[in-house]
């Protein structure tokens, strides 16, 4: 989905201390709330296609972030980690993670050993980086009627192997995208892919770390509301009954 332009033909404006672009109003609902159709599966994977072979202008492309396998996330859940183990904590959202991370504590840190293990053979294999979306999850696809479809929530691209977005489909995140007949229709429209096994199960296990990452970052730290806390508990103990399964599974498809 692209802003309107502007009087000026201009995709944004800078005023008031701020840059401001406005996007045409989407009459529909997101991939959390309606599955895709058959139609809107391939036009997915035909648009992802697109943006996987976009050429761009080099001095555009010099300011897109380029995927380092940072362990900065993996830093943050170990140092949660200690946290947990060592101190008490008397706000309701804050003893529910800390119960949820000491039941699942070998869990996590499987995870983190599994993506530090993955990263240092990313860093080491000859990958071809192309521009990804990112956070090609259900809740930024909007479909609306007739097959309508839109993709959202294009703050943070950056160049990277294409299974940075290829590892959504399928990897279960919220709960959806599991159905393999979902996978089957995505690739009609993607096309031929040689996919990297290694990076699938990587990126998943690494989004699943930024989430631990994020959300225990809110809630230990006490940020936004008692209600954001809670949902953020919610969103966490998800990991254990949906994505952290799949990630499983992508690992030990590469013994």
């Amino acid at each position: 989905m692209a802003p309107i332009a502007t009087a000026t033909k201009q995709l944004w404006i800078h005023a008031h201390g701020f840059y401001w672009m406005l996007y045409p109003f989407f009459e529909g609902k997101n991939g959390f709330e309606t599955p895709l159709s058959s139609t809107q599966w391939i036009a997915l994977g035909e648009t992802m296609r697109k943006v996987h072979t976009a050429t761009l202008p080099a001095d555009l492309a010099r300011r897109v972030p380029r995927e380092s396998y940072s362990p900065h996330n993996r830093m943050i859940v170990k140092a949660l980690d200690i946290q947990v183990e060592r101190f008490l904590f008397d706000d309701p959202s804050m003893e529910r993670l800390a119960a949820v991370w000491t039941t699942n504590r070998k869990e996590i840190q499987t995870v983190v050993e599994r993506a530090e293990q993955l990263a240092e053979q990313m860093r080491h294999r000859a990958t071809e980086f192309v521009l990804c979306h990112s956070d090609l999850h259900a809740g930024n696809v909007l479909l609306g009627a007739d097959d309508r479809l839109a993709i959202v929530d294009w703050d943070n691209p950056i160049l990277a192997a294409r299974e940075r977005d290829l590892m959504f489909v399928g990897g279960g995140v919220g709960g959806i995208w599991k159905d393999p007949r979902e996978k089957e229709w995505f690739y009609t429209g993607y096309g031929p892919a040689e996919i990297d096994l290694v990076a699938i199960a990587f990126y998943r296990y690494e989004r699943i770390v930024a989430d631990f990452a994020a959300y225990g970052e809110q809630i230990f730290g006490m940020k936004g509301s008692a209600e954001d806390r809670e949902e953020g508990v919610r969103r966490f103990m998800n990991q254990f009954l949906h994505v952290t399964e799949i990630a499983h599974k992508s690992y030990s498809d590469l013994l």
